[in-house]
């Protein structure tokens, strides 16, 4: 029933398997069980209030201005120092993933504002949209929020604690062998004034310091929190990010707020319907016991046969929902890998969950990343990225593997 909904009739993958779901339960003989349906669309709740409230916080500081502001710094004050700019280029694009744990966000917000831009500077049209999916990805694995890791977290009853360090040392090196694979060459000899041209002119009555207010409200109560939990008490991310929103509506451009929120909704929707879609799915599989069979057969696996189902289930199911491979599957390999470090193994099996994004049939960001750069074909973009995704998935398979020698990352 998911493969017919999703595929077949072409619905939203969220309302997909809840149809598939509801057929589980009515099949086992469960009828149709609205408690557990209803008790599944809230299993994450917890991520579906830090998604909408970083997808309003990103809409905000995108549109006052904060954005381009920052896009046109960069390029302005280190195109001379292409290695520099590239790094921070990076980390531009990394940025709104690592603060919702969705890819689209960076390749609808600052990677359509920086593809033109490198583009411009001399970097070929497909190369851009995979460099720009890729590096969205590698956001979307990067600390501090990882919603792969906090579902398969949430599977296990492991808290989301400790994972910042070996997060940042998956993902940030991954990002840039990607962007330096791809770009590096063509920015030593690039035009700098050109590629201005395509970013938006900075509004000279507004101070650089105002149009940075908010990431510096947002990451610092971040920090605060993290470094001294004894002082500082944790708000919770959602609460963080609509103080940062509070304050970048008072900063660069006026913004509504009404407005801002119904547009950060409809970009947040189809993520938002897939967590409710995962939560009726798992908890109707668990009901009738698919679940534990599951778990149960991965965990008789031999380890090479858990290394083998890890590379191709993952990946594979990733390509239809990164989030729901991350829970379906992530969960019993997990288990099945218990002895090694947790924290660790969790970020590897994360990792390969997430390279989904780029791979078919969805493709989701593949797709969203040939649209920024105006390529009709989308599976020119994926033949881009598989090189780096056969990369990236040998690197998930290392840290797997040799978890315990990565764990000084773990604080």
């Amino acid at each position: 029933m998911f493969l017919i909904g999703a595929f077949v009739r072409r619905k939203p993958i969220g309302v997909a398997l809840m149809f598939g779901a509801i057929l589980g339960a009515v099949v086992n003989g469960d009828g149709i069980p609205v408690r557990h349906l209803v008790e599944g669309a809230f299993t994450y709740f917890d991520p579906i209030l830090i998604i909408f409230t970083a997808m309003l916080f990103m809409r905000v500081i995108e549109e006052n201005g904060s954005l381009g502001a920052i896009a046109r710094l960069i390029i302005e004050r280190l195109g001379s120092r292409p290695a520099l700019m590239l790094t921070v280029v990076t980390l531009f694009i990394m940025f709104p993933a690592m603060l919702t744990g969705i890819t689209t966000t960076s390749v609808l917000t600052t990677g359509a504002l920086i593809a033109p831009v490198l583009i411009a500077l001399g970097i070929p049209r497909l190369k851009t949209a995979a460099m720009v999916a890729l590096v969205s990805m590698m956001g979307m694995i990067a600390p501090p929020i990882n919603l792969l890791v906090m579902l398969i977290g949430q599977g296990v009853d492991m808290p989301y604690i400790g994972f910042e360090g070996p997060l940042l040392l998956i993902s940030l090196p991954l990002a840039l062998f990607v962007s330096f694979t791809t770009a590096y060459r063509r920015l030593r000899n690039a035009d700098i004034a050109t590629a201005l041209e395509h970013l938006p002119r900075p509004d000279t009555a507004q101070t650089p310091l105002r149009l940075f207010l908010p990431l510096v409200v947002v990451f610092s109560i971040m920090a605060l929190v993290r470094l001294f939990p004894r002082y500082v008490p944790d708000i919770g991310a959602p609460l963080i990010f609509i103080i940062g929103a509070a304050v970048g509506m008072l900063a660069g451009k006026k913004v509504r707020f009404f407005g801002a929120s119904y547009r950060a909704l409809l970009t947040a929707l189809p993520v938002l319907g897939l967590l409710a879609g995962i939560g009726m799915f798992l908890q109707i599989m668990t009901l009738t016991g698919v679940r534990g069979l599951l778990v149960v057969t991965v965990l008789s696996l031999p380890i090479t046969l858990t290394y083998v189902g890890l590379l191709i289930s993952l990946p594979a199911f990733g390509g239809v929902s990164a989030f729901a491979s991350a829970m379906v599957f992530g969960v019993p390999f997990l288990l099945s890998l218990l002895g090694r470090n947790e924290i660790v193994t969790c970020c590897g099996i994360a990792l390969l969950a997430g390279l989904g994004d780029v791979i078919p049939p969805s493709a989701i960001e593949a797709r969203f990343a040939a649209q920024i750069v105006g390529e009709k074909n989308f599976l020119r973009v994926v033949l881009k990225c598989l090189p780096f995704v056969a990369v990236f998935a040998l690197a998930a398979l290392t840290v797997i593997r040799w978890a315990d020698v990565l764990a000084f990352s773990v604080p």
